[in-house]
């Protein structure tokens, strides 16, 4: 590892080929002065980053890639969809879409080696895809930065350049559970057995299901990612001293950043780990907690877009939900309001307009009930979601869609 200046990283730059892909940490560990850097330097290339925050450089001659749309890249009309579960993205980069350069936002170095901190995720995947094909790797080295253990700990020779840049690590902004998720959170709560293993996705359901859990004892963690809940799960003496919490990423306070930091009960490991969903139906009741932006009649979960156009992506939900109903007392469960306030609709439509994200879970879940879909027939599934799930105020309207469904509710 060679740490260099910003004049002098931009010199190495300009040996890139032309346009190239140039894979980033993303989630809320982008490394946005070398990221800086590189976009002052190079014309035109292609930006690969997983749920990219706002900030990342967005212009002619920058086509944005990813397989999870992030607030950075959403309605943007460069953007490049890739659909994919998580746990194949680092497929996507080794087979299809492979990096001629890496960057990552990681610590100073300890002992000859680095760590990539709060985002691990699918950047060891890209180090090799990028090594095999003799790209580059930059570091951006911040003294902030939390070392955190597992596959987030990279020898200083995986890196070529090097900047350093102390500044503070990005947090997602604050939200207060209102009435509606903590009443969600509640039910969910109620389907967690005693000494479950969680796995829980980004947003206020899963943060209010964790607020929900403080009182547990012997909780365990493998998940894509987690944030300032499991914290409160530590604080609360939830957790299972004898098992680390075990993610792929992770962002939220200072204080988060801080628990994380040299702490041998965290571990962070490479996305295909953390989301095989053998690995994952290893774990003894296994709850998969996501959420949804629609369900419908045939117990169908849309999570990606909006009206046909990406919000998101797959993310790990498709991967979580498999590996839970494959674990010995697992349950997959989708949690999400009855009703959108904002565009003042049902969240329970007949059927799904477009692509479905996942199928087949154990419980959906909303403020105004559970509806249990596993080991029901299709009509009773229909029947619950309908009597347990939907909004009163949409009930009467899915009741006769589905009769029309060949559904006798």
């Amino acid at each position: 590892m060679r740490v260099v200046s910003e004049a002098q990283l931009t010199a190495a730059l300009a040996a890139l080929p032309d346009v190239p892909r140039v894979v980033v940490s993303g989630n809320f560990a982008t490394p946005h002065r070398a990221l800086d850097v590189l976009d002052k330097a190079v014309a035109e290339y292609r930006l690969f980053a997983l749920n990219a925050q706002p900030g990342i450089p967005d212009r002619d001659g920058v086509t944005l890639e990813t397989p999870f749309v992030g607030a950075g890249m959403r309605g943007r009309p460069a953007l490049r969809y890739f659909p994919s579960r998580l746990s194949l993205v680092p497929q996507l980069l080794k087979q299809t879409l492979p990096p001629d350069i890496v960057i990552v936002h990681t610590t100073t170095p300890v002992d000859g080696t680095v760590s990539l901190g709060t985002e691990v995720n699918i950047l060891p995947a890209a180090i090799e895809a990028v090594r095999a094909r003799g790209g580059t790797v930059i570091a951006q080295l911040n003294p902030r930065m939390p070392y955190t253990y597992g596959d987030a700990v990279l020898p200083c020779d995986e890196i070529d350049y090097a900047i350093e840049a102390d500044e503070p690590l990005a947090s997602p902004a604050a939200r207060a559970v209102d009435e509606v998720f903590g009443e969600i959170g509640g039910r969910v709560a109620e389907l967690v057995p005693e000494a479950a293993t969680l796995q829980l996705g980004i947003g206020a359901v899963p943060d209010a299901v964790l607020a929900a859990l403080t009182g547990r004892r012997g909780i365990g963690v493998w998940s894509e990612m987690f944030s300032d809940g499991v914290l409160g799960l530590e604080r609360a003496g939830a957790l299972d001293v004898d098992s680390p919490v075990t993610a792929s990423f992770v962002f939220g306070s200072p204080e988060l950043y801080a628990w994380v930091d040299r702490n041998p009960r965290v571990r962070l490991l490479r996305t295909e780990k953390t989301n095989d969903p053998a690995l994952i139906a290893r774990h003894s009741r296994l709850v998969s907690v996501n959420s949804a932006l629609q369900v419908d009649l045939y117990a169908q979960a849309n999570a990606s877009r909006v009206r046909g156009v990406i919000y998101s992506g797959f993310g790990g939900q498709t991967d979580f939900v498999v590996g839970a109903l494959h674990s010995p007392g697992g349950r997959a469960i989708i949690a999400l309001p009855s009703w959108h306030p904002k565009a003042d609709v049902s969240t329970v439509v007949p059927r799904l307009a477009g692509p479905v994200t996942s199928f087949q879970h154990s419980y959906l879940v909303s403020e105004q009930g559970t509806a249990t879909v596993w080991g029901h027939d299709a009509a009773e599934q229909a029947r619950q979601i309908v009597d347990r799930f939907a909004h009163p105020d949409a009930r009467a309207e899915l009741r006769e869609a589905a009769r029309d469904l060949g559904f006798p509710l």
